[in-house]
């Protein structure tokens, strides 16, 4: 894909493309200058930042502030509310900011480092692939400065949409028309969105639901930062491995993938209407379904296995509703 960008003639990119950043900040003072600089940084495009911060207590909120009103291209929502989850927190994004004036919504987490290019590359590929969304490759690096570039560009599947996200929010750029109704959506007011937990897995769930074309570039667009207070991380290391699976054992990963299935209106497809609610008799037959549900050859072995364990676990004439 890098081609597809070094050819993108003149005509095709008339004026600066312009970004809404949305970023969710919680107790982000010993990371988020860093990350701030790296957005301010990008090249080629115009942005406004706009910073939803959930009431903190280490003085992210009063530094955040400060450098709003020293830069123009920085904007602070009213703060002071708790929001329990960056989930959370960028629906209030997502509510509240005025996405018309821009050409793309692009997310932010607090704590990781963009490369200068992020934004012009996902625009030109969006361009030239008449893409409506892109996601891309990350590269995760801990205090210890080991790293890993971790891939999430395999193929997309039929039904991955409802099992997983297309990587991380943050390496996400969605184009006007998608961002619009997705806004759309959240000013609904669906109270059901307070129980889903990934706002990245909702804005992909939603593209692939109704047709939009979204494309995982295999570059790595930034350095997603490890640490002890990161929501989910990548997944690497037996800790990691072990703390998803329980996730998945426990009902957890698919109660997820209902509520988002049923909140983007793709409750009728047939990983939902078969697999999800059929009970013990759905978990096995979506455990056949592995090569559609995930993108990732691992990923598919494991659903597999997890779909047989839940189908063991669950009473014979168990019906969900």
């Amino acid at each position: 894909m890098r081609d597809i960008v070094q050819t993108l003639s003149e005509d095709e990119m008339p004026q600066k493309p312009r970004f809404a950043v949305c970023m969710a900040a919680f107790n982000g003072m010993a990371f988020v200058a860093d990350q701030i600089h790296s957005i301010l940084a990008q090249q080629e495009v115009a942005l406004q930042l706009f910073i939803n911060v959930d009431r903190s207590t280490d003085g992210t909120e009063e530094l955040l502030s400060g450098w709003a009103a020293s830069e123009p291209r920085i904007t602070l929502l009213p703060s002071g509310n708790h929001f329990g989850s960056p989930g959370r927190n960028f629906y209030r994004l997502l509510r509240d900011v005025n996405l018309i004036e821009f050409d793309y919504l692009s997310f932010a987490d607090q704590d990781d480092l963009w490369h200068a290019d992020k934004l012009w590359r996902a625009h030109c590929l969006i361009k030239k692939l008449d893409a409506a969304a892109y996601s891309s490759n990350f590269t995760a690096f801990w205090p210890s400065g080991k790293t890993r570039l971790v891939n999430k560009a395999s193929p997309q599947r039929k039904w991955d949409y409802v099992f997983e996200s297309a990587g991380p929010g943050c390496t996400y750029v969605i184009q006007r028309s998608l961002a619009i109704a997705l806004q759309e959506l959240v000013r609904q007011g669906d109270r059901r969105l307070s129980a889903i937990d990934y706002h990245d897995w909702l804005t992909y769930a939603f593209a692939r639901s109704r047709g939009y074309h979204w494309i995982i570039d295999p570059w790595s667009s930034m350095q997603y930062r490890q640490h002890a207070n990161n929501q989910i991380g990548v997944n690497a290391g037996w800790r990691s491995f072990w703390l998803r699976a329980m996730k998945i054992l426990s009902g957890y990963g698919f109660e997820q993938s209902r509520l988002i299935a049923e909140v983007v209106g793709a409750s009728t497809v047939p990983v939902v209407q078969k697999g999800l609610r059929g009970g013990r008799l759905g978990c096995l037959w979506l455990a056949l379904q592995a090569r559609h549900c995930r993108r990732r050859r691992l990923d598919q072995v494991w659903f597999s296995v997890s779909c047989l364990l839940l189908a063991l676990r669950k009473p014979a004439a168990e019906e969900d509703a």
